[in-house]
């Protein structure tokens, strides 16, 4: 071995060492991840510009311009959740990035939290008054908390600052506009096209705003300015369709789309439109035909096949639906879009326990997809599981908190469930986000018609009137405000008009035969259901109202008769087994009704109402161990059933079974039904039989004020006070009692007590 030999070795292993060394520092590393970052972002490739910025956070989790970088693009990819998280801990690691402070400014701002975003504009200030950036950020937030004034003041201190920026007047404009000084408004819009002429985002705007004035011809023409300028680019030419189309111009609509697929056919966003218009303006046939075309010409276009697949649900085809959502999940098992998509078919199928399956898998994949918490949410409200409905509804609100389809199903459930708070705000939420709809008003007068305030009832029904002059809600509601203040004739007039407006509307009907009941009519009750079963044959809840009319009018065999028809168009309906067993118990057949409840069961297992009714009868004919075991299996249908707990913790009471175990039952009861005296009846007996006497006094109080009227709850707190030594409150509540109802089946035993405590 040479001595140069050797040394020339030891350099090369040198060499090799430092090289190895270089290449796996993380310094360097997560430099070399961010560069290849920002190439593929400069690309506008942002899905795989996010790997790399994610590559170099998981080697330096505190590398803030990576954090940085990566919410621009989530906030490209539209994905707010995601960009809103990088932002917070972007500003947390170094809270003098004053780009990234206004981004999260912007970014509340567009999530409506004005107070927060004028904050973080205000303390960009306060770093850097000269910042027009943030001058902008503070005048927005000063427009969505309605500080007109201060709006304004803000935007021209950006402009003067930045006297050069075209976006500055389009800005300012805007807030002009908010300000309704439509002059000065339309002075910046120019002044920014001025400032860009070749800007097609400017004439955009200008253009917009003659629209918006319903300058027609001056809204076109720059229209097609911006046409010119960026000939690829389908906004312009989609806004021009959507500017005929207000016209009443739908063949010119049709031809600005097909020539913005002409232009761009292989970008996505242009080919698509043609198809979109169909859907949104209603013509499906011509959407689903546009779409077919589409894929016809470019057959991977996953987003193009999952659109049509939503289609096709929308127009009712499930089993072609159903075909082409398999070729989605072929190709990509875990595909959110597909997996939602397989779940909203299942749901439309009557398959919603398979439905949570599918939705369940795309949101461990995407837990922040605020449709498929939606479509969770209907899955579980047609399982019977209206609490988990509840939760995935107000999950998916508060990921898009103006989706209206989740606050009308929140609506929707509270009327279901009598939660009067929850309709309030669902129908606030309604209100605002959708002015111009009838159906915040209509939830609205709901509420308000439960609290007793006549006069907001009667003001939001006929703003929705107004708004829609031929939905039959609205009337039929009036109808039963009229009905309230007796005012029949008005009352069945409205009736009418709702049931004209809406054959099938099921509550208009029922409003009218109340009506007629009300005024001691069953003739003409029977009459009017008759004839509108004439008009719908095959509607089971006609035939359900038939039935109770019939048993009202003492016709109990023509009732059995009619329910049952109910029961043979649909063998799962809730109300006509209820209606059936009352008819057995009127007519003293308790065998008939406890086989009519086992039906119900065998019909609907997974409808714990079913076991709340079976229980009830097999306790009310003595057994109640059978009732005890029924109540139970309710519970396992749906663990949070309040009637189910209720009736199982009081039957545990009445016969001294385990105490704690009832006493857990009568919580789970009063958390669901908290506003039901019954309920709060139980709760107080089961705080009692634990020995919490004061607790059972107090419970026992508030159930005595929901309803006077209860000898039950007079006598459990007479009970409860003579415990805590309050023999007059003992005696006062055990003589009401019998007051109320002095044969009950209770009586021996208040008479007892009353005795007992008389005697002390």
């Amino acid at each position: 071995m040479t001595r140069n030999g050797f040394f020339e070795r030891l350099a090369v292993c040198l060499l090799t060492v430092l090289l190895v060394a270089c290449t796996t520092d993380p310094n360097k590393k997560k430099h070399q991840y961010f560069d290849s970052g920002d190439r593929y972002f400069a690309k506008q490739n942002y899905r795989a510009a996010l790997i790399e910025y994610a590559n170099a956070l998981r080697v330096d989790p505190d590398y803030e311009e990576a954090r940085y970088k990566s919410a621009q693009c989530y906030a490209r990819l539209a994905m707010w959740p995601q960009a809103y998280q990088d932002l917070v801990r972007a500003v947390t690691i170094k809270p003098d990035d004053l780009k990234a402070q206004i981004m999260l400014g912007n970014l509340l701002l567009a999530n409506r939290e004005f107070a927060r975003a004028q904050e973080i504009a205000e303390g960009v200030l306060k770093k850097e008054p000269n910042n027009a950036d943030a001058h902008i950020l503070l005048a927005n937030s000063y427009a969505g908390l309605n500080n007109v004034e201060a709006s304004l003041r803000e935007m021209q201190d950006a402009i003067t600052i930045a006297p050069d920026r075209s976006a500055s007047y389009l800005n300012m404009a805007e807030l002009q506009l908010h300000a309704k000084d439509t002059g000065q408004a339309e002075a910046n819009f120019k002044k920014a096209v001025e400032l860009d002429p070749k800007s097609a985002g400017a004439e955009m705007a200008l253009a917009n705003f003659y629209a918006q004035q319903r300058r027609f011809p001056d809204a076109e023409a720059d229209f097609q300015k911006a046409i010119q300028l960026q000939p690829k680019d389908p906004l312009p030419r989609a806004a021009l369709a959507k500017l005929y189309f207000v016209q009443g111009q739908k063949d010119k609509a049709v031809e600005a789309l097909t020539d913005a697929k002409k232009a761009a056919p292989d970008d996505p966003n242009a080919y698509r439109m043609l198809g979109d218009f169909y859907f949104v303006t209603g013509a499906l046939d011509q959407a689903v035909a546009e779409y077919q075309n589409v894929l016809h010409a470019h057959p991977k276009d996953q987003v193009s096949k999952s659109n049509l697949t939503q289609l096709l649900v929308f127009k009712g085809d499930l089993n072609g639906a159903a075909a082409l959502d398999a070729q989605l999940l072929k190709d990509d098992p875990k595909g959110v879009r597909a997996l939602i998509l397989d779940g909203e078919i299942l749901i439309g199928q009557g398959k919603p326990n398979d439905a949570i399956q599918p939705i369940q898998s795309a949101l461990k994949s995407e837990p922040d997809n605020a449709l498929g918490h939606y479509y969770l949410g209907l899955a579980f409200m047609a399982t019977g599981g209206d609490a988990r409905a509840q939760s995935e509804w107000q999950e998916a609100l508060r990921l898009r908190p103006r989706m209206l389809e989740a606050q009308r199903a929140l609506a929707n459930l509270a009327v279901r469930r009598g939660n009067l708070q929850l309709l309030t705000d669902s129908a606030a939420a309604l209100v605002t986000d959708e002015p111009n709809s009838p159906e915040g008003y209509i939830f609205r007068a709901m509420a308000t018609f439960a609290h007793g305030d006549e006069t907001g009832t009667e003001a939001d029904l006929q703003k929705a009137i107004s708004l829609a002059p031929d939905n039959p809600v609205p009337y039929a509601q009036l109808g039963g405000l009229r009905l309230r203040q007796k005012r029949f004739s008005e009352a069945e007039k409205l009736y009418q008009q709702a049931l004209d407006r809406g054959p099938r509307y099921f509550d208009a009907l029922q409003g009218l035969v109340m009506t007629y009941g009300a005024e001691k009519e069953l003739p003409k009750a029977v009459a009017v259901v008759q004839a509108q079963i004439q008009k719908v044959p095959n509607d089971p809840a006609y035939y359900r109202l038939l039935s109770g009319v019939l048993l009202d009018s003492g016709q109990h065999d023509a009732a059995k008769v009619a329910v049952e028809k109910s029961l043979e168009l649909n063998n799962k309906d809730a109300d006509s087994y209820l209606l059936l067993v009352k008819i057995y118990t009127d007519d003293k057949r308790p065998g008939d009704a406890l086989e009519a409840a086992q039906r119900w069961v065998q019909q609907s297992p997974k409808d714990p109402r079913a076991y709340v009714e079976l229980g009830v009868l097999q306790d009310g004919q003595g057994n109640w161990q059978q009732a005890e075991q029924t109540y139970q299996k309710g519970l396992q249908v749906q663990p949070d059933y309040a009637p189910a707990a209720n009736n199982l913790a009081y039957v545990m009471l009445e016969h001294d079974q385990s105490p704690d175990e009832a006493l857990t039952y009568a919580q789970t009861a009063q958390r669901g039904m908290p506003a039901n005296a019954q309920v709060d009846d139980t709760l107080g007996l089961a705080y009692y039989k634990k020995g919490s006497y004061e607790l059972a006094v107090s419970t026992l109080q508030g159930a005595e004020k929901k309803d006077p009227q209860d000898p039950s709850i007079h006598y459990h707190l007479g009970l409860a006070c003579g415990k805590v030594n309050r023999r007059d409150c003992a005696r006062s509540e055990f003589e009401l009692a019998l007051k109320l109802n002095p044969n009950g089946p209770q009586s021996g035993e208040v008479k007892e007590a009353l005795q007992g405590v008389s005697t002390q």
